[in-house]
């Protein structure tokens, strides 16, 4: 057994290239191996900016001999169909076998394939490997380059080493022969390297300094960049993708601390560290003193506009650990005689420069107040359907403040969700329409002091959330979306030099994109939620009107992301409204956006274009002067876009239902429970649905549970099997139902409706259906009725005394009447108050009942009475636990 050592090097592959290549040549390696049968036990990949290095361990030094069948044409056949078969197997014609396949001779090779050695193996795999090598980007070069035949790697390949054992394993690719020379660090280190064997590769280019391994890299890194903060009296801000992609661009890391002038701390901290971070590569320092007068980091932002393509967004400064520092650490690749202060200074030059820019788009864009910044935003188109991003924040603002007047998003944001609440005071107040103004709009007549003014400011932070989309800042760090916006509205002054917005819509500016991801904070403050919630509607309804739906893994606008933020939101903040009518809400927000597109060269645009909506009232057509051909074909535009308004109802609905599945599995909610709950329809308030699914997820677990539901699923199969249709229902601790007729003189279940029973009496039982036309008292002085009123006596006696039954019940089946009547009104309770923890515990009183009802009751009994009142009685049971959920959709 021998270990295989394979080094391809080149010029610098890019430090986010080089993940995905060391994957792509682990599963090309065992891609070249299994098709000869060798499997490979362990495998390790290694990269550095200018090679990618294998491993593999214990290779045998052959193949194992194979032998192969290959079936071929039947006995009779063509010769030039047999001659084919030959040459196609490698045999000759006196090599075949005549064997019997399903009573037909067939022709039949036998190839002896001999086992071949591993060197050989080894030596056609590598240029395979090295051709069939995807790469994201990658190049020709060289004279050969004029062929599209050529080659093509990431950069000019210049070197190879294969090594099995310590025997060179010879190939060529492009013409780079394979050989045990490689070259050390680029800097550090001149002339060849030898490799002996896989077993000193490692070794021999630590001592040329380079360390082959990227994880080891990634640790030195993360230890001297640490270390070198703290011994300056600093504290580093964690970077992970920072980490790897410094250990991407070097061979021998070497962390280093500068400074630069404090004055660049003006400029809020998120531009600081991505000016650092993106074009630089640097890490930032935080001071330890905890975070004053600065606003929570962010690491980007979903929204209008372009998205930087890093795969590595900057990690935030958690609030409360302290402001970032003059300091920064930059990642050598080279160990210099003055100990890096050269390095230092000029990194610190270039940086100085690139904050220096920074600080002038900071000062630029705080010199036009943001409703002017918002007036631009006319000029940029959202979507060719959907009008302009000020027409989406026109809609945006309006449904802002519906949630807030619908009391859908209130004042006090619940504890259980997770983010920042804005704090106001001692500012100037904002107008809840003009966002160039200073002074309060009258509130909606009807709303209360707090909920008016919190629906001021859900507008106003809408109006103004877009803004920072035409800052210099914005436009040089896309990912600074939402956040400069937040920054520029807590600097922005009136002119008696108070704050023109307050706190509650600075941090609803900033915060309105979250949650981004997964791992984002949910907003909690009202003014944010009204905010993040109306922006995400109005995304998802708009392109579901147009009909741009998500389909596949084609999802361009993002709207799963949306639809998932718009779940987090409304439990994170236990917000109880109907997904319905938010949807149609959001919806509608478009039908003025779509026809005043279409009637963009015509007089009012929006005023009187909902008379339009509805072709059969042209009341006001004289007033806004349009002649008869102009109403025609508006009105039919504007029935079109109503249509399709109505037409994406149902669709965000199912949309947002298959998300909130995918969500709630991922959680770790079994998907049968969430349809159980889902079965019962009619049901659109999220945080009352999800209580309900955790709440019977929680009581399936239990033994209890476990075993109502097979009682339940027993049940069921019965009524199944009898046909049971017709579902008593719930009785009110009577113990009867006005559908359940149990004997003579009762009222039959042919008499409740024009269709006949489906279990109808069998002939002689006397059960006659009634009229309707019957005088109860026709013959009550008849002599010869006496006795048959007597005994119907005895038998409205004998229910009142058995659970309204014309017959006395089992032990068993009365114990499950009277835990029926005493589960029933509970249960039913504990829904209406929605604790459905206590509704299951009202079921799970049933489980003993149930159990035993079919362990000592025949219910399928022989007379008719006794076995149509236990079936009546078994779909009681059965709508008593479809109250909850629909049990049947649970499995197990």
């Amino acid at each position: 057994m021998s270990d295989f050592l394979l080094e391809l090097r080149s010029e610098e592959i890019p430090a986010r290239m080089q993940a995905g290549a060391r994957g792509e040549l682990a599963r090309l390696f065992r891609r070249e191996m299994e098709a000869v049968g060798l499997t490979v036990s362990e495998l390790t990949v290694w990269s550095t900016p200018r090679r990618l290095a294998l491993i593999a361990r214990d290779l045998p030094q052959a193949t194992e001999a194979v032998s192969e069948e290959a079936k071929g044409p039947p006995e009779g056949a063509p010769d030039a169909a047999i001659d084919g078969f030959c040459r196609k197997s490698g045999v000759t014609r006196d090599q075949l076998e005549l064997r019997d396949v399903k009573g037909r001779n067939t022709w039949f090779a036998v190839i002896e394939k001999p086992g071949r050695a591993v060197k050989d193996v080894l030596a056609d795999a590598i240029p395979a490997i090295i051709r069939d090598f995807s790469w994201p980007k990658s190049m020709r070069w060289g004279a050969a380059s004029i062929s599209t035949e050529s080659l093509r790697w990431v950069r000019p390949l210049s070197g190879i080493v294969a090594l099995l054992g310590d025997e060179i394993v010879e190939c060529e690719v492009h013409g780079v022969t394979s050989g045990a020379v490689t070259l050390g660090h680029r800097f550090h280190h001149s002339g060849e390297i030898t490799i002996s064997g896989a077993s000193d590769y490692v070794g021999k280019l630590r001592a040329a300094h380079v360390i082959v391994d990227h994880e080891e890299r990634q640790d030195m890194i993360r230890q001297l960049a640490g270390e070198a903060a703290r011994t300056a009296g600093f504290a580093l801000v964690e970077d992970e993708g920072l980490v790897v992609e410094n250990a991407g661009l070097t061979e021998w890391p070497v962390p280093l601390l500068g400074r630069f002038d404090r004055e660049f701390l003006d400029v809020p901290p998120e531009v600081i560290q991505l000016t650092a971070r993106v074009n630089q590569k640097y890490f930032v320092c935080k001071k330890p003193s905890p975070l004053q007068g600065r606003g929570r980091s962010a690491a980007g932002a979903e929204g209008v506009g372009p998205v930087t393509d890093s795969p590595h967004p900057p990690t935030p400064s958690p609030e409360g650990e302290g402001e970032l520092a003059n300091a920064f650490v930059c990642t050598a690749n080279i160990e210099s005689s003055d100990c890096g202060a050269a390095i230092v200074d000029g990194n610190r030059k270039v940086l100085a420069a690139r904050l220096a820019d920074a600080r002038f788009f900071w000062e630029q864009d705080r010199k036009t107040p943001l409703a002017e910044h918002a007036k631009k935003l006319a000029r940029i188109t959202f979507h060719e359907k959907l009008g302009t991003v000020a027409d989406k924040v026109e809609r945006v603002a309006k449904l802002a403040r519906w949630l807030v007047e619908e009391r859908i998003v209130q004042s006090s944001p619940s504890p259980m969700a997770r983010g920042t609440s804005g704090a106001g005071g001692g500012v100037a107040s904002p107008t809840e329409s003009d966002p160039s103004t200073t002074s309060w709009s009258p509130s909606p007549s009807g709303l209360g002091e707090d909920r008016a003014r919190l629906a001021d400011l859900a507008e106003q932070a809408a109006r103004l959330c877009k803004a920072d989309l035409v800052t210099e800042m914005v436009g040089e760090f896309p990912e600074l979306q939402g956040v400069m916006g937040g920054y520029y509205a807590r600097a922005e002054v009136d002119e008696n030099g108070l704050r023109r917005w307050p706190d509650e819509v600075a941090d609803a500016i900033r915060d309105h994109y979250k949650p981004v991801g997964q791992g984002d904070d949910v907003p909690t403050a009202p003014v944010t939620v009204a905010v993040s919630l109306a922006d995400k509607l109005d995304t998802l309804a708009g392109f579901f009107v147009i009909g741009d739906k998500p389909s596949g893994s084609k999802d361009p606008f993002a709207l799963r992301r949306a639809e998932l933020g718009i779940i987090r939101i409304m439990t994170a903040n236990r917000l109880r409204a109907g997904w319905n009518a938010m949807h149609a809400e959001a919806s509608e927000g478009h039908y003025e956006t779509a026809l005043a597109a279409k009637l963009e060269r015509y007089g009012p645009i929006l005023s009187g274009l909902e008379v339009y909506r509805y072709p059969d009232r042209p009341d006001q057509d004289e007033e806004y002067g349009r002649g008869p051909e102009q109403i025609l074909d508006w009105s039919f535009e504007a029935e079109r876009i109503s249509k399709g308004i109505s037409a994406a109802q149902v669709p965000l609905a199912d949309f947002l239902i298959d998300r909130l599945k995918v969500q709630q599995r991922e959680a770790g909610v079994r998907h049968d429970l969430i349809d159980a709950v889902f079965a019962l329809g009619g049901e659109d308030d999220l945080v009352r649905l999800l209580a309900r699914v955790h709440a019977l997820q929680a009581f399936v677990t239990t033994e209890d549970g476990a075993n109502l539901l097979a009682g339940y699923k027993r049940a069921a199969n019965i009524l199944k099997k009898e046909d049971w249709a017709n579902q008593p229902s719930p009785l009110q601790g009577s113990g009867r139902s006005d559908e359940v007729a149990e004997g003579v003189g009762d009222v039959s279940h042919a008499t409740l409706d024009d269709s006949p029973h489906p279990n109808p009496s069998p002939e002689g039982e006397g059960l006659l259906p009634h009229t309707g036309d019957e005088d109860p008292l026709e013959n009550v002085d008849d002599p010869d009725m006496r006795a048959v009123y007597a005994a119907a006596a005895r038998d409205a006696s004998a229910r009142e005394a058995h659970n309204g039954l014309s017959y006395t019940p089992e032990p068993a089946e009365k114990v499950l009447i009277e835990a029926l009547d005493a589960a029933e009104p509970t249960a039913a309770s504990a829904i209406e108050a929605e604790d459905f923890a206590a509704a299951m515990s009202a079921l799970a009183s049933l489980r003993m009942p149930i159990d035993a009802f079919f362990e000592e009751v025949t219910v399928n009994a022989d007379e008719e009475i006794k076995r149509r009142a236990r079936l009546d009685l078994l779909a009681r049971f059965r709508a008593a636990v479809h109250n909850v959920a629909d049990f049947s959709k649970i499995e197990g």
